[in-house]
């Protein structure tokens, strides 16, 4: 593998280093679920609009806003059918117009979702190219493929079952006979041609376009996928991975390696092309336009090669979420990362929870050989959620402890959990369904979120009405419930941000100091950031005062004659600067 030292020789020096993404604290917004004004059961743009006060309050530099354009919502609007527009569930251009200048007036810059891998089965084109038939140019677009021996290849999709849909049952005509088209998720789905110029032209002007509207960056959806091998060989796994992998009954781990999105359709040099030609028209028309990649790629090493200077402006960090709770995993990604994305100059990123993936309050409270990547649905064993939030309370503020950007998943600031007990009737991602129930999904993560202690949707709305069910208690959670206590979650939160901010954490860096095993210990600036994942207390000796602890608090019984005492399953942050000096309030 080419390290990313050597592919960053040659480059042309970074000029974005004062950016303001480099240390932002960027919070997802799932506009399905965030808020819902007019009582649908849906969330919608002004119901975000009701909530920036607690955007604002939180403190957070940027939202991403998840999928909000026209779209059949086969997997939560990561099907679009107009790359253009607003669905009229969520609102109008105007509103949306609207939500942009409220944000901005409170200092919040915006990010939306770019969805190129694919665009829905209902898009115009994708219509186009069925009516237009074999070898068209409307077909050339989309990836079609004649074979009479079934499939192009083995390929299977993400969502399970094979990656390629019969054309001839979609159009009904002779012609169609033995052709296929790509799907790399859901059969509603078509991959684009991305060696079409008409591809490339659609999302230049799609760049432009928002640009001009106020946005500030773009979350690249499946950045890792848009271009595929030459010739499509058959890759590894084979056409329905979830499936085989129940099926040879390995064990959890084992099963983990096999469903990364390696292979012949994911991470082709090819992708590096398509984000220097997005940096180029970015350059054009905006200045620090963020780039953010969704990619799902082998190591650290890989996601550095999308942030060279003349691509992205930052990558998810999925191995540190995957680290879970675990020192030494911990330590080692966090290395790696500081390294790999030093070596061409942008900043890493960190983030525990989002859309995807079980919520970081019931993900920690299991134990390590727990599988939770299909899910947790009621006949599994129930998380211990006073552990699971200790655990993502102390996960927390050590990640906002660390050099660069954080991305915070909507709900997080208070704590919820996972909904483990969803009946499955209720459930709406495609992996259900395609998986012929095996894998519970994601839908866990996706609940409306609480805003009052009461109500029959606990404030999400006015009418009762959710797309997905909320689980009993939910409104415990809910920032009305937490207003003004000084132990809550949200309080954690806000005051964590903000301090962050203060101290200048996001754009510091790592010093290791000597800890315990199963403790991290370093030294950011002045401030010391610590993490105990044992389940002893451990004593951090001649640290200085505690400025901010992830445990609930009363006085000073963090302190001792020894040291700064750490319980089981703690994070603070500490005043290292000379003399130790007390930073201010301790909680």
């Amino acid at each position: 593998m080419t390290s990313t030292s050597s592919c960053s020789q040659g480059l042309a020096p970074r000029t974005d280093t004062d950016a303001w993404w480099r240390d932002a604290v960027i919070y997802q917004i799932y506009p399905r679920s965030f808020a819902d004004a007019n009582g649908d059961g849906i969330g919608d743009i002004q119901g975000i609009r009701e909530h920036v006060d607690h955007l604002a309050a939180l403190g957070v530099d940027a939202v991403w806003i998840s999928p909000f354009y026209p779209s059949p919502q086969v997997d939560a609007g990561y099907d679009v059918s107009d790359y253009f527009s607003l669905a009229p569930e969520y609102g109008t251009l105007a509103e949306l117009d609207a939500l942009i200048a409220d944000l901005h007036e409170v200092g919040i810059r915006v990010v939306i979702d770019l969805v190129p891998n694919h665009s829905s089965d209902q898009h115009e084109w994708f219509r186009a190219a069925l009516e237009a038939g074999p070898g068209s140019p409307e077909r050339d677009r989309y990836i079609f493929r004649h074979s009479a021996d079934g499939a192009p290849n083995n390929w299977g999709s993400l969502f399970g079952g094979p990656a390629w849909q019969p054309v001839e049952p979609l159009t009904g005509r002779s012609q169609d006979q033995d052709w296929y088209y790509l799907h790399l998720f859901a059969a509603e789905q078509p991959d684009f041609n991305w060696s079409n110029e008409d591809v490339h032209e659609h999302f230049r002007t799609f760049l432009r376009f928002w640009v001009e509207r106020g946005i500030d960056g773009f979350r690249v959806d499946v950045a890792h996928g848009l271009v595929k091998a030459e010739g499509l060989p058959d890759d590894d796994l084979g056409p329905d991975r979830w499936n085989v992998v129940a099926a040879e009954g390995e064990d959890a781990a084992s099963a983990r390696d096999k469903l990364p999105d390696v292979g012949p359709a994911f991470n082709q040099p090819g992708v590096h092309d398509i984000y220097r030609e997005w940096r180029s028209v970015l350059d054009e028309v905006g200045t620090d336009i963020l780039l953010v990649a969704e990619a799902w790629v082998p190591t650290e090493a890989d996601a550095a090669l999308y942030v060279r200077a003349d691509e992205m402006s930052q990558a998810f960090n999925f191995p540190f979420l995957t680290a879970g709770w675990d020192a030494d995993r911990l330590r080692r990604v966090i290395d790696v990362s500081l390294s790999e994305y030093g070596a061409v100059g942008a900043p890493a990123t960190w983030v525990l929870s989002n859309h995807d993936v079980v919520r970081h309050a019931s993900r920690l409270a299991y134990p390590a050989d727990m599988d939770t990547d299909p899910g947790i649905g009621p006949k599994d064993p129930q998380p211990d959620a006073e552990l699971g939030l200790a655990r993502a309370r102390a996960a927390t503020l050590f990640m906002l402890g660390l050099p660069g950007s954080a991305y915070l998943y909507q709900g997080e600031e208070l704590g919820l959990p996972e909904h483990t007990t969803m009946e499955d009737e209720a459930r709406q991602d495609p992996l259900w369904e395609r998986t012929n129930h095996l894998i519970p999904g994601r839908d866990g993560c996706r609940v409306p979120l609480p805003w009052t202690r009461d109500g029959a949707s606990y404030g999400y709305n006015a009418t009762g009405r959710t797309w997905l069910p909320q689980p009993e208690g939910w409104g415990e959670y809910s920032p009305q419930a937490q207003e003004g206590c000084e132990d809550s979650t949200l309080t954690l939160y806000r005051r964590a941000i903000a301090l962050r901010r203060e101290l200048r954490l996001g754009r510091g860096a790592v010093e290791w100091l000597d800890s315990e095993p199963g403790v991290l210990h370093l030294c950011n600036g002045t401030t010391g950031i610590v993490l105990n994942t044992t389940e002893q207390p451990v004593v951090i000796e001649g640290a200085g005062q505690p400025l901010i602890t992830s445990w609930h608090r009363s006085g000073a019984d963090a302190v001792d004659a020894a040291g700064v005492v750490v319980p089981p399953n703690g994070a603070c942050w500490l005043d290292a600067s000379a003399g130790g000096t007390d930073g201010g309030d301790p909680r």
